[in-house]
């Protein structure tokens, strides 16, 4: 599967939207958009792909998007035969990161919110209490109108900036590198690993993009991402060949080549140690 860019504010002419879906079955292609998304599934089953993960979903299911983080809902095949008792249904809301203006998360009482922001390129999935209580405000929120919609979307955003009951998708792996670490010594590094992750890097190559003594920099870079390097440069290397399962027909052998790895076994040995799946179990988990 390709990833399709869109942006739904271009369709809705508007910064946020709160829509009751109901299909035959669920025909979004698999696409990313600059804005955030809550999903909460009220009829339906099958599997859904957010990033890297690619997980089974039925109703009740609740996930939280943020931007530009690739996804599609896949009803299992019976909604594919024109059965009229089968539905698709959902409640979905999109809004924009500019809704709230800079000033917004300025605010001492928005820091929280924020984080969960900027924790949401992962992809979340909501469960529990939490569950039940955005369901009903989502369910509420489609009645409401201007202002209203703005002042129900805060509190749902403030109960699960709170929760407890918050499960992230997909690993680190997928983070890209923000605004925020833009002045951090560590940007060039990330930024250095995503453009050539396909190439052996070695400790002393890596080291010396930060500036620092192989020493000081491994001591450096486990203190910020709370993981040594190595295990950094291969969740990069698996997050980037589960795109080349999803998105391309290359073999495994050249996957593993083009992520990096010099043979085969190495790499299935890995992916299925951060994945837990093998390379091919998990293409066909993803393309069935």
């Amino acid at each position: 599967m390709k990833i399709v860019k869109t942006k739904i504010a271009s369709y809705t002419n508007t910064s946020l939207s709160v829509f009751s879906r109901e299909e035959s079955f669920f025909q979004s292609s698999f696409h990313s958009h600059p804005e955030f998304e809550l999903v909460y599934i009220l009829e339906s089953h099958g599997k859904r792909i957010i990033g890297n993960s690619v997980e089974a979903f039925e109703s009740g299911d609740m996930v939280f998007l943020g931007d530009d983080i690739p996804h599609v809902w896949l009803n299992d095949e019976i909604f594919y035969k024109g059965i009229n008792s089968l539905k698709a249904k959902a409640i979905v809301i999109y809004f924009s990161r500019d809704l709230f203006g800079n000033s917004f998360y300025e605010l001492p009482e928005a820091q929280e919110v924020k984080k969960f922001f900027s924790q949401a390129i992962k992809g979340v999935s909501i469960a529990g209490p939490t569950n039940a209580l955005v369901a009903k405000k989502m369910k509420k929120l489609l009645k409401k109108k201007g202002f209203e919609v703005i002042m129900g979307l805060i509190e749902i955003l403030f109960l699960l900036s709170k929760s407890k009951d918050l499960r992230y998708i997909n690993d680190n792996s997928y983070v890209s590198v923000s605004d925020d670490n833009k002045n951090d010594r560590l940007s060039e590094v990330f930024q250095y690993v995503k453009s050539n992750y396909k190439e052996e890097i070695s400790l002393d190559e890596i080291s010396k993009i930060a500036n620092l003594t192989p020493t000081s920099f491994c001591r450096m870079f486990k203190a910020k991402t709370k993981k040594p390097f190595v295990e950094y440069l291969n969740e990069i290397r698996v997050a980037n060949a589960c795109k080349y399962l999803i998105e391309t027909d290359l073999g495994i052998s050249e996957i593993a080549y083009q992520c990096g790895y010099k043979t085969a076994s190495n790499f299935n040995k890995l992916f299925k140690k951060l994945i837990g799946t093998t390379p091919k179990e998990y293409r066909k988990k993803a393309l069935v």
